[in-house]
């Protein structure tokens, strides 16, 4: 029985949708992975791109809220930002709270070149530790980082 991931972020746009999918990719075998935000929005079309770049299509993902997954059990519940950390720092039905927050790159401004490396930098930093994090296929126990 594969082990279920949830990630929490602000708007479920960026950060959140970019871990579901990289632990999905790499580990999709071994876990379901989920996200959510505390707020609905779309998700962000940089980061579509940015995981396109690596293989991943994120094009059918849709921002949800997290009352959607409220008393559902999940091994973990991983919030990928303070923000939904202080909205969240407990999650009825979660065995294990890891918080990992990743900057957001959702506001960054620039050439279409510099936003691209801004979003290239937190997927590669999300993919990083997906990978130290998740590859033992054994959840951590409560982290923050």
């Amino acid at each position: 029985m594969k082990k279920r991931v949830l990630f929490l972020c602000t708007h479920n746009s960026c950060r959140s949708q970019m871990a579901e999918a990289l632990l999905r990719f790499r580990c999709g075998d071994v876990y379901d992975a989920y996200s959510a935000g505390t707020e609905i929005s779309h998700v962000n079309p940089w980061a579509i791109r940015v995981m396109a770049e690596r293989g991943v299509d994120l094009s059918g993902q849709v921002s949800e809220h997290l009352s959607k997954y409220v008393g559902q059990q999940f091994d973990a519940v991983v919030t990928t930002c303070d923000s939904a950390h202080q909205a969240c720092p407990v999650f009825p039905g979660a065995k294990t709270l890891i918080h990992h927050s990743f900057r957001d790159p959702s506001g960054t401004t620039g050439s279409d070149e510099e936003i691209l490396e801004v979003f290239r930098q937190v997927r590669d930093e999300i993919d990083a530790w997906i990978q130290e994090t998740f590859a033992a296929h054994s959840i951590p126990e409560r982290s923050e980082s």
